[in-house]
């Protein structure tokens, strides 16, 4: 990516919701210009999508929390299978991955806290492979919308 790519993203990161006259006009190119620059971002999955950022108490998820997760057997099979599983369950948010001393990272939201528990009683303890997990309630969170591009080494 040069300095016109990561102007476009940056641009598009605080509102992706403006036309491409206007980003053109924002960077100080020709329209075309602009848009074969974001066309040719999108192919190279620099650009993966556009979305609306929604309060989640709106969606009826005024309660968040972050639940590390072990699993055992250690395998590719069982990791695959839960990590499929966990983003398929409606209060699950995002499922991270990790290496060191958990496995997963589920992001939930739910109703309330009355909803956590259940979620954490019905649906992960009584999974076999989770041999453990623990849970942080969200309190507050602070999103960085606009990450910039870091030096390379």
């Amino acid at each position: 990516m040069d300095e016109l790519d990561s102007a476009i993203v940056r641009l598009l990161q605080t509102d992706a919701r403006q036309s491409n006259r206007e980003l053109a006009r924002q960077l100080g190119i020709a329209p075309s210009t602009c848009l074969e620059r974001v066309r040719s971002l999108t192919r190279r999955g620099v650009i993966r999508g556009y979305h609306a950022d929604i309060d989640p108490a709106a969606l009826n998820r005024g309660v968040q929390a972050m639940v590390s997760v072990q699993v055992r057997p250690l395998s590719r099979a069982v990791i695959n299978t839960f990590k499929e599983s966990a983003a398929a369950m409606p209060e699950v948010l995002s499922v991270f991955v990790l290496a060191g001393g958990d496995d997963f990272l589920l992001h939930v939201g739910v109703q309330d806290l009355d909803h956590l528990h259940a979620f954490l009683l019905d649906r992960l303890s009584k999974r076999k492979e989770i041999v453990g997990f623990r849970t942080s309630v969200v309190f507050q969170q602070v999103h960085k919308a606009v990450p910039a591009r870091l030096e390379s080494p």
